[in-house]
């Protein structure tokens, strides 16, 4: 009917009208505009498909672009042709069905019509779900561009699902995505599997799109933060109030994995001190009446969990933070009460602390280890009124605050140590996985050993691969002085932690070891907390994750040096120290050289932060590579799964 067709233009003419006012072209787009045929590395023909309509983006050549606005509908006169030809193909679905499939080119998960643009606006103007469609993929040459990599993954996605356009932004959620289903990318997914992820987030992308969210989050992105809280069998069997409900408990992190803004606080914030938070005066006036917060005292004590993965027994980390977690209930004297749950080591052991920390009702919750951060985050979304905050770095979550020491700086001070005791230009170095922030440690050793040293080599070993004989590996290798456990505990009987040197007589002599001050680091927490500089405004946007990163000027880190070291080699060590603290010094100041190749110039700028939690490359005097998670212990998948650099979770 001619009187639809009218209404269509309508339409048209008020998208063409939006997209002028917003400096938009108001027509379709035409992908031979943008797209140089020398970019594309192949044509693969996927045969007939039911395409959703959502996922026409335009036209494939100019010939017909200018006869549609950018929203598919039609712009030219009622008394054309194009317009009775249109008006034809309306009448003709109505009555039976347009049975002849458009054709399309698919070019990074977007359909561009070359036969059919008619057909497509008429089924658009229906509110039709899907068109079928002849298609022919044409595949991009593969380059190291965010988007790229993740459409070839996509791919990968699609021979095994047959999903189509199901388009993440990020490289690696495709394998996150299949690991929350128990399923991979090389064998097909069962069709009812499938078929309630079209079905749930189908329901998703609709009030996703209501609330505003497409704006600036794809709904994909959005779909597998969600369904990594929240089960995605609720979506189809709960009433959809309670996806909106849940979907607005995690809007934040919607818009944080939007912004992609991670804000590291490296130096606490200037306030009252523990003692004088002890000593009762722990809330000033204006800070109680704009924050609300409670006057702590023995009486009323602050309450705090702590929750360990491990037991303090058998674990060197546990044990460490155990030691904070006693540190801080000495140093505030009564004004804070603490309480701990260990060996969860499982997401229902972790939900279950949880869960026994917010009845006992602790309003501060410390989950020790990255590996609980999935559970922290569902706790956080449900209960805003407790502080969660999780042992990580770089994660992308606004509802859980993250922490993290900057371990490089002892490491950069140990390598020159190790360096200056080393008598064949070999020092081993162990390491457990390849987590962020890890990598950044290992360069950091190698980089001051090469400072002392410019002839010595690090001999790179991974205790996450073989836990029992890595030490024997370095020994076979002519290694004898040795970086290994950063910790140990008192009733170990073993000298083997920090930097050692395994003597010709089998005995060792412990040269250096890193300081982890975890008492300190949760009290500067805490303090914060007390104070009321922990709810400032800068550091509680809505937008971004925020996360504390102190290191040696916060006076959380240090090392201890071997009694038996020379003069010389402890005034060094003391001298790139008081470099450290003072931030005069970075051992990823000045050119940087890694086994590929030349990563920074002598003149550029320092490193960031982010550049340097997410090194993915080994230093240039280090021999050793990356592991893959496949070939890390089982127990620490997880946590390598969820921190670790790219080049270790890639597929093989």
């Amino acid at each position: 009917m001619i009187l639809d067709y009218q209404n269509a233009k309508k339409l048209g003419e008020h998208a063409k009208r939006r997209a002028a006012l917003s400096g938009q072209s108001p027509y379709l787009p035409a992908l031979d505009d943008f797209l140089n045929p020398t970019d594309i590395a192949s044509e693969e023909p996927l045969g007939i498909l039911e395409v959703p309509l959502d996922l026409f983006a335009g036209t494939r050549t100019r010939g017909r672009q200018n006869a549609f606005a950018c929203n598919f509908m039609p712009l030219l006169g009622d008394n054309s042709e194009f317009a009775l030809k249109w008006a034809h193909l309306y009448d003709a679905q109505i009555s039976e069905g347009l049975r002849d499939p458009v054709k399309a080119y698919e070019y990074l998960g977007r359909y561009y019509v070359e036969e059919g643009n008619k057909r497509v606006s008429v089924m658009k103007y229906l509110r039709a779900y899907s068109i079928h469609a002849s298609v022919i993929r044409l595949v991009p040459k593969k380059t190291d561009e965010k988007h790229i990599l993740a459409y070839y993954e996509y791919m990968d996605f699609y021979k095994v699902t047959g999903l189509n356009g199901f388009l993440f932004s990020e490289p690696g959620s495709y394998k996150r995505f299949a690991e929350i289903f128990g399923q991979n990318m090389k064998t097909p997914w069962p069709e009812a599997l499938v078929e309630d992820i079209k079905n749930s987030f189908s329901i998703f992308q609709e009030v996703y799109a209501h609330k505003g969210g497409v704006e600036y989050l794809r709904a994909e992105d959005a779909f597998l933060i969600y369904i990594g809280i929240y089960p995605m069998q609720q979506i189809e069997d709960e009433d959809r109030s309670v996806l909106e409900k849940r979907m607005s408990r995690v809007w934040n992190e919607f818009r944080t994995n939007a912004t992609q803004a991670i804000r590291l606080v490296e130096s606490p914030v200037s306030g009252k001190s523990a003692e004088d938070l002890a000593a009762g005066s722990n809330a000033p006036a204006l800070v109680k009446l704009l924050t609300g917060s409670p006057a702590y005292t023995r009486a009323n004590p602050m309450r705090i969990a702590f929750i360990y993965e491990r037991s303090r027994e058998n674990s060197n980390w546990v044990y460490s933070h155990e030691l904070g977690r006693n540190q801080l209930e000495s140093t505030f004297k009564g004004v804070v009460e603490t309480i701990f749950f260990e060996n969860c080591d499982t997401d229902e052991e972790v939900r279950r602390a949880l869960g026994a920390a917010i009845e006992d009702k602790d309003e501060v919750i410390f989950t020790t280890s990255p590996s609980m951060m999935k559970e922290a985050l569902a706790a956080a979304l449900d209960h805003p009124e407790v502080r969660i905050l999780n042992c990580s770095v770089n994660l992308q979550v606004n509802a859980v605050r993250s922490y993290y020491a900057r371990m490089h700086e002892a490491k950069f001070l140990m390598g020159a140590v190790a360096a200056a005791m080393s008598e064949n230009h070999l020092i081993g170095y162990r390491a457990d996985y390849p987590l962020y922030g890890t990598i950044a440690g290992i360069n950091a050793f190698a980089i001051g050993a090469a400072m002392v040293d410019p002839f010595c080599k690090v001999k790179l070993v991974w205790s996450g691969k073989d836990e029992e004989g890595w030490e024997n590996e370095l020994l076979a290798s002519g290694v004898r002085v040795i970086s290994g456990p950063d910790f140990i505990r008192p009733e170990d009987p073993g000298r083997r932690y920090g930097v050692y040197k395994i003597e010709d007589n089998g005995s060792v002599s412990n040269l250096a070891a890193p300081i982890l001050d975890w008492g300190r680091y949760y009290t500067l927490i805490v303090e914060s907390i007390l104070n009321g500089s922990y709810d400032n405004r800068e550091l509680s946007q809505k937008d971004i994750s925020t996360g504390y990163w102190y290191g040696m000027s916060a006076g959380v880190i240090d090392i201890i040096l071997g009694r038996g070291l020379p003069y010389y080699t402890k005034k060094m060590a003391g001298m790139l120290r008081e470099g450290i603290r003072s931030g005069r010094t970075s051992p990823f100041d000045g050119e940087i050289r890694s086994q590929a190749g030349t990563v920074k110039s002598a003149d550029s700028a320092r490193l960031s932060y982010k550049e340097v939690i997410t090194m993915d490359y080994l230093n240039d005097n280090i021999i050793g590579t990356i592991p893959k998670v496949s070939e890390i212990a089982d127990k620490a998948k997880e946590t390598v799964q969820a921190i670790g650099v790219p080049s270790a979770v890639e597929d093989e």
